[in-house]
């Protein structure tokens, strides 16, 4: 095919959802029947091709996004009979790794949201969800497990509008439920298919079983009114009364219209585990979810100007591409994850990094098929691809054309809440501890690796302690490296109790040229989540211009310190109002020096309060234990937010202090003999009691 139609046949996707909702296992299946792959592995023997790590078959979870590509020919719908190129990222669905979907949705087009059908929404779905809205990226929903006891459907798409506030559109209406599930109505083309249990192909379309009939032309009419909110022509013959005139082909364009305009999501459901519904759902993925160029071209700032510039889908265009993974490889070293937006790259291409203004040559390019490498010679607008020899790249880098630099929005990462305290057995395993430690780092900015200059320890903080604990395995397993482990700590912050003034001056004199800097200077408590609000509210240059970096730099070391108790403080505004220079002694050093040690002592004045990480808690238990679950959160200074019930199962969201929630999965399993299961992630900071803060600063750090 040529290039310039291929673009509109490429599909950049992921497969998202809360764990054990069956992702793998469903991408599993779509290699199999676009022909990637020839024998399906399961993610319960660990044979699966997208958990490659040892790690994720040991445990059969997903830890690391996976990338792969596959071809797929629509039987129905808008593309039907026309080949496609769908690049897949598989990603983790438990709460630790969040960072590997925050990082897929900024590169992907569209998604598929995977829900097991027996439980709705569940908390980690909803994490996953909310994290595409902010990326703006089209789904689609998959009802997974419909062949499971307590299968629910309505159920189901109900959660989704309840707890996600979408607007679901089912397309599909399952035929049977749990042990009973035996194929789908096709509510477009009012029509009934009934898969194999063997292959799971579906049958030649049929007659819709009786039972189903009302339902089924219920929810037909739902459809439509749905189209009709976004598509003029399915509004016309809506609002004439001329229903039956409604084609096949304009529900679909307005399906795909509203999907790409994110005003809805179409539903579709299958059991990925016994293959049933995976050929719709790829039929599904080319018709309603978007090729690059259906998208706004990507936006961009001129490193030099800050002007806003963009960058078209396609091939004419100068290249720009953003680095959103890197992983590292003991035979070819490090593998840079690229998506390119725009232009052509080629093997032994100059390219400019723009963060670090830095000339780079690529190297080897390739596409991906989880851990294997397929070597090509240039990458196009749109596609996913690695590239090797990018010696000094880092995650969220933008590699742009010599002669057109652009810098992307770079990715976010968030706040690490616990750390860990490691250290090599022997000083011969000291350095590749190091080593290690740097390479897992650069892989994984989620993971934050620095040196305890009291005590030499290596000091990891990262999102839970399963993400710390996977990466001392993979320090063992991958750079045989047996390091003891200290116990996991909170990691808290600091902030201001309230506003002072302080008048700073920094003199020393040391024999040949002295250091003179003095500061006037506000600072407070700034809201929760700004960071550092930095203004320079001087007057008549009584400060020079060249010098209020310096300070600002005096000041953001500091607060990285910590003033209280060794912890970063965060929140704060500082507005220098004031101050004087040496005609000799003033240099940027002084000022750095004076910015720092004057925000240090109008922290004392102010008042420094400790801020620890607050987790929203979700339990899901038998009813039965029900009472214990609430008691022990109360135990753990838990407050209870809200109680849902489906069957004779509860599910319990609360929020709890990071500091009482070591442990708490094991313990929660022992509680109910295993039948009840929580995920945890990050809600907010909250001060910590005035009770409880002294303990707290009296611990070792």
């Amino acid at each position: 095919m040529s290039r310039t139609t291929r673009i509109e046949r490429y599909r950049n996707i992921g497969i998202m959802a809360h764990i054990d909702a069956g992702k793998t296992t469903l991408t599993e299946r779509i290699l199999f029947f676009t022909g990637r792959i020839h024998a399906m592995g399961e993610v319960h023997t660990g044979s699966t091709e997208m958990d490659w790590m040892v790690q994720e078959k040991q445990r059969g979870i997903t830890i690391t996004s996976a990338a792969t590509t596959a071809s797929w020919k629509p039987e129905r719908g808008l593309f039907a009979g026309t080949p496609h190129r769908i690049n897949i990222l598989d990603t983790p669905g438990h709460v630790d790794f969040t960072i590997e979907v925050e990082r897929s949705l900024r590169v992907l087009d569209g998604a598929v949201a995977v829900f097991d059908a027996s439980q709705g929404v569940e908390p980690q779905s909803e994490t996953v969800w909310r994290q595409a809205d902010r990326h703006g990226v089209p789904r689609i929903a998959f009802l997974n497990k419909m062949d499971k006891v307590g299968a629910d459907f309505a159920m189901s798409v109900q959660s989704i509008r309840q707890r996600l506030g979408a607007n679901p559109v089912p397309v599909q209406l399952p035929i049977g439920a749990g042990p009973e599930f035996r194929g789908v109505v096709d509510l477009l083309r009012r029509r009934a298919f009934f898969f194999d249990e063997a292959s799971g192909e579906p049958s030649e379309a049929q007659e819709i079983p009786e039972p189903l009939r009302s339902e089924a032309a219920a929810l037909r009419l739902r459809l439509i009114e749905a189209c009709a909110e976004v598509d003029g022509t399915v509004l016309g013959k809506y609002v004439d009364g001329r229903l039956q005139e409604i084609t096949e082909e304009e529900l679909e364009r307005a399906l795909r219209l509203g999907t790409l305009q994110r005003q809805l999501v179409p539903v579709l459901t299958g059991a990925a585990f016994k293959k049933k519904g995976v050929q719709m759902l790829l039929d599904a993925v080319v018709n309603y979810l978007p090729a690059p160029s259906d998208l706004p071209a990507v936006e961009g700032v001129t490193p030099d100007t800050q002007v806003k510039v963009t960058r078209p889908a396609n091939d004419e265009e100068a290249m720009s591409a953003l680095v959103f993974k890197l992983m590292h490889d003991k035979s070819v070293g490090t593998i840079a994850f690229l998506r390119v937006y725009s232009g052509t790259l080629r093997t032994g291409m100059a390219v400019l990094n723009t963060r670090q203004q830095r000339r780079e040559r690529v190297g080897r390019l390739m596409f991906m098929h989880a851990n294997k490498r397929e070597e090509v010679e240039e990458v196009h607008a749109g596609d996913i691809c690695a590239a090797l020899n990018l010696r000094g790249v880092r995650t969220g880098d933008t590699l742009s054309a010599l002669e057109a630099p652009v810098v992307l929005e770079a990715l976010h990462f968030p706040e690490p809440v616990i750390q860990l305290a490691v250290e090599a057995r022997s000083r011969g395993e000291q350095q590749k501890m190091e080593e290690g430690l740097a390479r897992l780092g650069a892989e994984d900015p989620s993971l934050r690796v620095e040196v305890d200059s009291e005590t030499g320890q290596q000091l990891l903080s990262g999102m839970g302690e399963l993400h710390l604990e996977i990466v001392v395995d993979r320090l063992r397993t991958e750079y045989g490296v047996e390091a003891r482990v200290g116990q996991p700590k909170v990691a808290y912050r600091e902030t201001l109790r309230q506003k002072v003034r302080q008048d700073y001056r920094h003199v020393r004199q040391t024999g040949g040229p002295g250091q003179y800097a003095r500061v006037v200077m506000e600072v407070g408590p700034a809201p929760r989540g700004s960071g550092l609000v930095f203004v320079d509210d001087t007057h008549n240059g009584v400060i020079p211009k060249e010098f209020i970096p310096a300070i600002e730099k005096g000041v953001a070391g500091a607060m990285q310190r910590g003033v209280l108790a060794g912890y970063p403080v965060v929140d704060v505004e500082v507005r220098l109002v004031d101050g004087d220079t040496h005609v000799r002694d003033s240099t940027p050093q002084a000022f750095t020096m004076a910015g720092s040690l004057a925000f240090q002592e109008a922290a004392r004045q102010a008042g420094v309060r400790l801020l620890e990480p607050v987790m929203d808690v979700e339990v899901t238990t038998p009813e039965e234990f029900l009472g214990d679950v609430l008691g022990d959160l109360s135990s753990r200074r838990g407050r209870v937010r809200g109680m849902e019930g489906h069957g004779a199962v509860r599910s319990v969201s609360a929020q709890v202090p990071m500091a009482n929630l070591f442990g708490y999965v094991t313990s929660l399993r022992g509680r109910t003999q295993g039948r009840a299961s929580a995920t945890l992630r990050l809600a907010t900071y909250e001060p910590v009691p005035d009770t409880l803060q002294e303990s707290v600063v009296a611990q070792p750090q």
